[in-house]
């Protein structure tokens, strides 16, 4: 079932180790069909050049496996939590991406002062509370930092000690979000090791989202 929902979330896959986002078996993509409501992830514990269309397992919005024959990623009850709660949201990406996690790992916002930063995040990416894998925990301070966080409008929430988790409102526009949550992570470190960085006024951070959502691209 779901045919090119498993071809396009394993293919997808491959983007997370092209773009340095993963090591080994780490990270995880999901994607949420529009008609079923069904999710589409990736198993468990499998390599990802092991990754094809018919491994991908399939589950309902409560992480329970309607069709595989894996064992679906430790963190699918994060992903429905997260479904079931954004229904705006198509698709999720978790990788421990390292510039990103170190960020996590201080616990801290990244703060938003590039005009790439502002264009896709429209603000400074928010860290959530320390949460432990597994359960639900994950997804529900996933949902309250992007509710009730600095920035409404991120599409990526960090999770101290852990990682990232980026959402869109597909599966494709999910991983390009963890990209570039992952490539401007990586420039604020540097901008804050060669000094103090220049800070963008928030009504200039509006402007930018605002033409990067509504006019940027064909």
């Amino acid at each position: 079932m779901l045919e090119s929902l498993r071809q396009l979330i394993a293919d997808l896959h491959a983007e997370l180790p092209r773009n340095g986002l993963v090591t080994w078996t780490s990270g995880n993509i999901s994607g949420r069909d529009p008609d079923t409501g069904y999710i589409v992830i990736k198993p468990s514990g499998l390599r990802f050049e092991e990754l094809a269309p018919d491994n991908m397992v399939v589950v309902d919005i409560h992480a329970q496996v309607i069709e595989g024959d894996y064992k679906p990623s430790s963190d699918t009850a994060t992903h429905c939590y997260i479904y079931q709660h954004l229904p705006e949201v198509g698709g999720i990406v978790h990788t421990h991406s390292p510039y990103a996690t170190a960020w996590a790992a201080l616990g801290r916002d990244i703060p938003c002062i590039l005009t790439a930063m502002a264009d896709e995040f429209g603000g400074p990416i928010p860290c959530g509370r320390f949460a432990l894998i597994g359960g639900e925990e994950i997804g529900r301070e996933v949902v309250r930092t992007l509710r009730e966080g600095p920035n409404p409008h991120s599409l990526a929430v960090i999770m101290q000690n852990h990682g990232v988790f980026t959402i869109g409102p597909t599966p494709l526009a999910a991983v390009k979000a963890a990209v570039m949550c992952e490539d401007v992570a990586r420039t604020v470190a540097l901008a804050y090791q060669l000094g103090e960085p220049i800070p963008i006024p928030p009504e200039e951070i509006a402007k930018l989202h605002r033409r990067y959502t509504t006019v940027y691209g064909q």
